[in-house]
């Protein structure tokens, strides 16, 4: 009777402890034009960790949507925006660290309501490495089937421009000697031989198909697939949709910076 009770005891514990760890951390947004309740994702830890330790040391509180393009996003988290007068630039502040990407793919996608880490671009940040503390709300648009198949046709067209980049690569040393000689010619065959190459490589490859679900989505509530695999999403708002809308919806200078200042304060929820 007794081992009975200790299999039931560690059993419990077990489910228990399970429990804890696949529950998901809940953050709430507020702005003078209502609030949003966004879940934070478990399968992208080091996003969900460091929004989470910024959130409870008030790093957010009194900071700007500072760029606002409707049909696309709502940008916040520069800490220069906090009090920043109007005619500041903003969007390139930072807290001195980066975060490596986390693509969860395709389980999380960029659907209206996905939020997502901002990022220097490609040729300064190959990694595709997160601001340690810029993020963004996705708005989006709403896609009929034929865009989103011209999405997925785009999508081999990616995977063909990172190998090309990659061989280029690997044969550096090559391309370095060629163009310190000059030879323009030789420069040219070696592009026709890598493009020969990728040919060959990617003969009878289509893109990937969209998961039902994604696609759905993407026609219903809107998004913006192409960004897709290139930012990371780390969580997505479950309450409070509408006020995105409203927070896109406000007039903005050039810069895309809202007329009126759109501050946020951040919570983490018990």
């Amino acid at each position: 009777m007794r081992k009975n009770l200790i299999v039931t005891f560690l059993l419990t514990l077990f489910f228990m402890t399970v429990h804890a760890e696949d529950k998901e951390t809940m953050v709430l947004i507020t702005t003078d034009y209502g609030s949003m309740k966004v879940k934070l994702y478990n399968e992208t830890p080091q996003h969900r960790d460091n929004f989470i330790k910024l959130a409870q040391k008030g790093f957010y509180d009194g900071l700007l949507f500072h760029r606002v393009i409707k049909g696309f996003m709502i940008q916040g988290g520069d800490p220069e925006s906090k009090n920043a007068p109007a005619s500041k630039q903003l969007g390139a502040g930072d807290v001195g660290y980066t975060i490596p990407a986390e693509f969860v793919y395709p389980k999380y996608y960029h659907k209206k309501g996905a939020l997502a880490a901002a990022r220097q671009g490609d040729q300064v940040n190959p990694e595709k490495r997160s601001s340690g503390c810029q993020f963004y709300i996705v708005q989006g648009d709403k896609l009929d089937d034929s865009k989103l198949n011209q999405m997925e046709n785009m999508s081999i067209n990616k995977e063909k421009e990172a190998r090309f980049y990659q061989i280029v690569n690997q044969r550096n040393d090559e391309v370095k000697k060629l163009r310190i000689a000059k030879d323009q010619e030789g420069l040219q065959k070696l592009q026709t031989e890598i493009l020969a190459q990728l040919e060959k490589e990617f003969a009878g490859k289509t893109g990937a198909k969209m998961p039902e679900e994604m696609r759905k989505d993407y026609k219903t509530i809107g998004g913006t697939p192409f960004l897709d695999n290139e930012y990371t999403v780390f969580g997505e708002v479950v309450e409070g949709l509408e006020v995105i809308d409203a927070i896109a919806a406000v007039k903005t200078a050039p810069g895309d910076r809202p007329l009126q200042d759109v501050k946020m304060k951040v919570e983490v929820l018990k």
